[in-house]
């Protein structure tokens, strides 16, 4: 059984999607979800085992969508220990 262990990340909206991006690549993230300052959350992630880049593209262009909107966020990330 695996455990889950959970990051947290602030970011403002230039390093929002490049954050994304790094966290997808490292390949151990569950899930991702992105709040706002006040704890308001925007979209919630989950990837699986096998994403492969195509999946990805509209997550990632909502994510910049969100980038546009917000000033300053929060990444929550779930990574699988």
């Amino acid at each position: 059984m695996s455990q889950q262990h959970k990051e947290e990340f602030s970011v403002n909206s230039e390093e929002l999607l490049n954050k994304v991006k790094q966290l997808i690549k490292d390949g151990n993230v569950r899930r991702i979800t992105i709040k706002t300052k006040e704890g308001k959350t925007i979209i919630v992630i989950p990837l699986t085992i096998g994403v492969v880049g195509t999946v990805l593209a509209p997550v990632l262009a909502a994510v910049g969508a969100i980038a546009a909107l917000v000033t300053q966020c929060t990444i929550t990330v779930e990574r699988e220990m």
